[in-house]
């Protein structure tokens, strides 16, 4: 470091004020830990770099490496899941803070893990880093059991339609006569079908639950030509779902187990409109039930990505679109919010949104929303094209008139009437 650095910085430590006088910032990898220690005092701060392996004995020696030095707040990045195993092992030893990576970025072109290290140090020094959202052990292993649930949910609707890809494949119209190919009778003529039977009125024959379909629309749907191949993939696929199915069975049974210390909070959001038991199970799991945690309402919508961004320069608002993140809880409010509103009853009036018809445009006005920019473009796409048709079939009708009368003036207004009304006439049928 330059002479001119280390002066800037000695300025720069007199003028900022040191919120944690014994701190520690880590650069978190894969297989190494950066951890840099800083200590403030009456001159320059001292600083110590050492790099320990993310094995559990590693991990240890970094816990009593840092106690050595009497430190008191440790920060680290949140870097994929690599952070976990880290604040395993220190939490309860000390003050952690979680830090959000984009939200202490350094600059371009000098990042090295010893950079790094000594930058969270330094911003952890100082307050400058805003602690992200870390859950307590029982809700953690809530949400991950919860998450689990939906990716295998999502797995097993994948599976459906690979099966419905075969059936269509094997011109087996079955998802046509059926609305759930999986329900009791399409699942009867799948396994018909797996165990070789290939006649229309053998497989109509596994339906035994109410369909809309004729018994002729029935028996044409199953008339396809099924292959050894065929076969096999359809029972490889429903040997997939029924292990997911078992999965999520025991998910749900390990989640009911899980949630016994906020079974009544799960209730109580289970009677808001909109949200099902299910929703409510994954609500807790995401959040908690500790709002204290947030200041406010909107700090949770914030962190949830529910509420319009801010992105203002030169007095303009630029973006108001929804932050990326939060998929998890974001996917399950929307569902919910959609549920409710669908159902008639459930809300007010005053709480389902309104969206009124744009009005037209005046003259002096500036554009409006970009619902009436669709229109509009729609509407003059339309009105170009008919009238494009309208010149061409005008064009066309006068000089096939020209060619068939005499070449006098009222003899052309004539025709020229004639022809303008037979375009119109073209246009519009």
């Amino acid at each position: 470091m330059t002479w001119a650095a280390r002066r800037c910085r000695r300025d720069t430590e007199a003028i900022m004020e040191v919120i944690y006088p014994r701190c520690a910032g880590l650069d978190v990898h894969k297989q190494t830990v950066v951890a840099c220690v800083r200590i403030a005092g009456d001159g320059p701060p001292l600083q110590e770099v050492r790099t320990f392996a993310t094995t559990t004995s590693g991990l240890l020696a970094l816990a009593d490496w840092l106690d050595s030095f009497e430190v008191e707040v440790v920060a680290m990045e949140a870097t994929g899941l690599y952070w976990k195993p880290v604040w395993h092992v220190l939490e309860g030893h000390f003050e952690l803070v979680l830090a959000n990576a984009a939200h202490v970025k350094n600059v371009p072109g000098r990042k090295t893990d010893v950079n790094d290290a000594m930058w969270l140090a330094d911003l952890l020094a100082h307050g400058l880093i805003r602690a992200s959202f870390v859950p307590p052990v029982a809700v953690q292993e809530l949400r991950t059991l919860t998450r689990t649930r939906k990716q295998f949910v999502r797995e097993r609707s994948a599976h459906v339609q690979r099966i419905d890809k075969i059936l269509e494949d094997a011109n087996l119209k079955l998802s046509v006569v059926i609305s759930d190919i999986l329900g009791k009778g399409g699942r009867a003529v799948l396994q018909a079908i797996i165990d070789g039977h290939s006649d229309p009125e053998r497989l109509a024959s596994c339906i035994t639950t109410r369909v809309k379909a004729s018994r002729a629309e029935l028996l044409e749907a199953l008339r396809g030509h099924v292959s050894a191949h065929h076969r096999f993939m359809l029972k490889l696929h429903l040997g997939h779902i029924d292990a997911l199915d078992q999965a999520v069975a025991a998910i749900e049974k390990e989640v009911g187990l899980g949630l016994e210390p906020f079974r009544q909070a799960a209730k109580l959001l289970s009677t808001m409109p909109g949200l099902s038991t299910v929703s409510a199970h994954v609500v807790v799991a995401e959040i908690g039930i500790d709002m204290s945690r947030f200041a406010t309402p909107g700090h949770l919508l914030s962190w949830a990505c529910m509420c319009p961004r801010n992105d203002e320069s030169a007095g303009k608002r630029r973006s108001t679109r929804l932050r990326r993140g939060g998929k998890w809880l974001k996917t399950t409010l929307v569902q919910a919010a959609w549920a409710a509103i669908k159902v008639k009853g459930q809300l007010p009036s005053s709480a389902v949104p309104s969206y009124p018809r744009a009005p037209r445009r005046q003259e002096g006005h500036h554009r409006r929303g970009s619902l009436d920019a669709h229109r509009r473009l729609a509407h003059a796409a339309r009105r170009h094209r008919m009238v494009r048709t309208r010149r061409r079939l005008l064009r066309s009708c006068r000089c096939e008139e020209k060619r068939r009368a005499p070449h006098s003036p009222t003899a052309a207004n004539r025709l020229r009437g004639t022809s303008h009304a037979r375009a119109v006439r073209l246009v519009s049928s």
